[in-house]
């Protein structure tokens, strides 16, 4: 499955590419989180769009990833992303989260996408406000949550 921007190509990764991913990590916790969204790709063949890393390609250079946290029964996912700092504040994230998000949007069962991040993160904050989630005022594991809604026509 692939997605494409103006600028970028986002990509599913394979099965092989989230252990190449998860053996570059020396962040244990995103050992952790990549190596359980390993896990359920594999148990979980036919949702793997909802558990694997999305490469996210600028020309033919990865510069990041977007990921989703697996489709809950009442119709949410949430939506995780992040870019290698050298290409940070060129719009990217905003870009990729805008197309991730159209396309979960689009996806069966989708009814809301929510987002989490970190309070100190004021960029990370304005992709998602930029993409179109607004704060829902509860917080999270890593922060305020955000959410964005599935229009009403759609």
């Amino acid at each position: 499955m692939t997605v494409h921007t103006k600028r970028l190509t986002i990509r599913l990764s394979s099965n092989e590419e989230m252990k190449a991913l998860i053996a570059q990590q020396d962040d244990t916790e995103l050992i952790k989180a990549y190596g359980e969204m390993h896990d359920l790709s594999v148990a979980h063949p036919e949702l793997r769009q909802w558990y694997a890393a999305w490469f996210i390609y600028l020309a033919d250079k990865r510069i990041g990833d977007v990921c989703f946290k697996g489709l809950s029964s009442g119709g949410s996912v949430e939506i995780g992303y992040g870019l290698l700092p050298e290409f940070w504040g060129n719009g990217y994230a905003t870009e990729a989260v805008m197309a991730m998000t159209e396309w979960a949007s689009k996806q069966p069962g989708v009814k809301f996408i929510e987002a989490e991040a970190e309070d100190s993160n004021i960029a990370s904050k304005r992709v998602l406000e930029k993409a179109g989630y607004v704060p829902t005022g509860k917080i999270g594991e890593e922060g305020p949550r955000f959410l964005w809604h599935k229009p009403a026509d759609s």
